[in-house]
């Protein structure tokens, strides 16, 4: 007998979820049974992390309330605003929120029976706060400011792009910032997914699970592949220069991040939605 070889858990069963699917057909996204084509631009981000966090799709009154409740979770208690400021201004936007995260844990601990409703709140105070985290270490270390983080915003994108830019977001701005949320808001058992879990399965916090998930997340065979891509697409001056270079580099056989996906074996259902409110915003801008 000679066991199989398994590289990185490939084809390995490591859990059940009614969270998400991912391309079962080789391009398809679900939530919870949503097809994200379906949903992507047609609800707001609150809508689908409540579908992911509470089970199902709100109800109108439910929305209003769930979106009330995250409006007043943008605050920073005083020692975490502390902590973001040591941060060094050439730091890693991913390892500002680790460590915002880490920090609110301390000061904001989750109780330890770990009961879900208490879960739900953490989750749902981190939604609210993570963008607050970040935009406050931005202005602080980048120019000396200490922001108000606390807006009268009424979603997460809203608020984002409010204290990204310090006005007020014009209505397709905070749209197309629901539909990058809505696109990269699950993704089945990714490694970051796996991490949260491990790190939950020894009994640990939630924000050690959500701390440890976002080092994972930040790695560039992972969430960091879309930073790589990027910087790699900036080295082109024109569309004839990318395509002679990619070329070449596939022939070489050289990895070029960007290129194939282990799981959408056709596509990947999030580009054309994302590419085509990129358009949008292209042509509001004269660009």
């Amino acid at each position: 007998f000679k066991p199989k070889k398994s590289v990185a858990l490939s084809g390995v069963t490591a859990g059940n979820t009614a969270l998400c699917t991912v391309g079962k057909t080789g391009n398809d996204l679900h939530y919870r049974g949503y097809d994200i084509l379906d949903i992507a631009g047609a609800c707001e981000f609150e809508e689908i992390a409540y579908l992911l966090v509470h089970d199902k799709l709100p109800t109108q009154a439910e929305l209003t309330a769930y979106k009330t409740k995250l409006k007043g979770m943008r605050g920073l208690p005083a020692n975490v605003k502390a902590a973001l400021e040591w941060i060094p201004a050439a730091a890693h936007p991913m390892d500002v929120m680790r460590t915002g995260v880490s920090v609110l844990g301390t000061v904001l601990p989750e109780k330890d029976d770990h009961n879900l409703p208490g879960a739900r709140d953490i989750a749902d105070k981190l939604m609210a706060s993570l963008g607050s985290m970040l935009l406050y270490w931005y202005h602080y270390s980048h120019n000396g400011k200490r922001i108000e983080v606390e807006t009268d915003d009424d979603s997460i994108g809203g608020h984002f792009l409010h204290l990204l830019h310090g006005v007020e977001p014009s209505k397709s701005w905070v749209d197309a910032m629901h539909v990058s949320l809505n696109l990269y808001a699950e993704h089945e058992f990714n490694a970051s997914t796996f991490t949260g879990r491990v790190i939950a399965g020894t009994g640990s916090d939630i924000y050690s699970a959500i701390t440890g998930a976002i080092g994972a997340l930040r790695g560039p065979k992972h969430g960091g592949a879309n930073e790589v891509a990027f910087e790699i697409q900036s080295r082109y001056q024109t569309p004839d220069e990318a395509e002679a270079d990619i070329r070449r580099r596939v022939e070489n056989k050289e990895v070029v991040i960007g290129f194939g996906h282990p799981v959408y074996t056709i596509s990947d259902p999030r580009n054309k939605v994302i590419k085509d409110v990129a358009k949008k915003l292209s042509k509001e801008a004269g660009n």
